[in-house]
């Protein structure tokens, strides 16, 4: 009787140690499952941080105009602020950053003029194939100092005999103008606004005057200066209105002598206007995924930011046009 019973208690305890052995595994696979669960949510979660942030990576390049920088400088800003990176632009001048950008060494060209024909030329021999993007357009500023009380307008002749050095004074310029001593200043030979100046008014001809690389500095000389002039896009003007001078220009095909304005440089009245280009190359725009929606971001915001610094809008049909381009 007393074995039966000890032969039932041990077999009781066997039953319960099993059981509390069966429990202890169940829970495993539950925390096992919960822990995989855990990982992949984890892995789910730091995917979607990654889409929803819109960040891109690689690099992105461009040199040339000083005068189309600042439209890009804003751009740029913007384009960091959404997608967390930027790009490298160069100021180097529209001629200076065509041979950097036929080097092989940009993604894009800022341009305050047309490509010159040597220019594609060289970009054909090096093999580089480019799209032309229109961003704004500018009007060549001819400008005095506020001190300076006699010039009211311009002629391209009388520009011409400025910068050609045929006028010394102000009194070979016009009848009635002071027998003073003309300083002329004006953007080197490295700027697109150079270049734009000698064919338009100088037909071809070297410009003489002070040929300045920073156009600030050029902005600078012309406001201490009551007797000097000097040139420069725009945006330079309108920064330094209460010290600068805007000259109307007539030109050779007008009657009358136009001052540039928002409206008559976007209608082409003012006989200085000029297109903004940026020139793109082709090859990054469609193997590199960073620049091409660089380029895309820069043709949907150009009308603002052109704005904002001072230059003049293309109508809004011209953007979607310029987009339409992309390759």
């Amino acid at each position: 009787m007393k074995k039966s019973m000890f032969l039932a208690a041990l077999l009781m305890s066997l039953m319960l140690v099993l059981a509390a052995c069966g429990e202890g595994n169940a829970e495993d696979p539950t925390e096992a499952e919960g822990s995989e669960s855990s990982d992949e949510s984890a892995e789910s979660g730091e995917s979607g941080s990654e889409e929803g942030s819109g960040e891109l990576s690689g690099t992105i390049n461009g040199d040339g105009s000083s005068t189309v920088f600042p439209i890009m400088e804003i751009i740029n800003e913007e384009f960091n602020a959404e997608y967390g990176m930027a790009a490298e632009i160069g100021v180097s001048g529209t001629g200076a950053g065509f041979e950097r950008f036929t080097a092989g060494e940009t993604d894009f060209q800022n341009a305050s003029r047309d490509i010159k024909e040597e220019e594609a030329s060289a970009l054909e021999e090096a093999g580089i194939e480019y799209t032309e993007f229109l961003v704004g357009t500018d009007g060549l500023t001819v400008a005095v100092s506020q001190e300076n009380d006699f010039v009211d307008s311009l002629t391209f002749d009388e520009l011409y005999s400025i910068y050609s050095g045929e006028a010394e004074t102000w009194s070979d310029v016009r009848e009635g103008f002071p027998d003073e001593e003309i300083t002329a200043y004006g953007p080197d030979q490295s700027h697109g606004t150079h270049d734009f100046f000698k064919e338009e008014v100088m037909n071809d001809e070297d410009v003489q005057a002070e040929l300045i690389a920073d156009t600030n500095q050029v902005v600078t000389s012309v406001t201490s200066d009551p007797s000097s002039i000097g040139f420069f896009g725009y945006s330079f003007y309108l920064n330094n209105k209460d010290t600068l001078k805007a000259v109307p220009i007539q030109g050779p095909d007008s009657e009358e002598a136009i001052e540039p304005t928002d409206e008559t440089v976007q209608s082409y009245e003012y006989p200085l206007s000029r297109p903004l280009f940026v020139y793109g190359k082709n090859e990054s725009l469609e193997n590199n995924e960073a620049f091409r929606t660089f380029m895309e971001f820069t043709l949907e915001n150009a009308a603002t930011a052109a704005e904002e610094v001072g230059y003049v809008a293309l109508p809004e049909e011209d953007y979607q046009e310029q987009i339409d381009q992309l390759p």
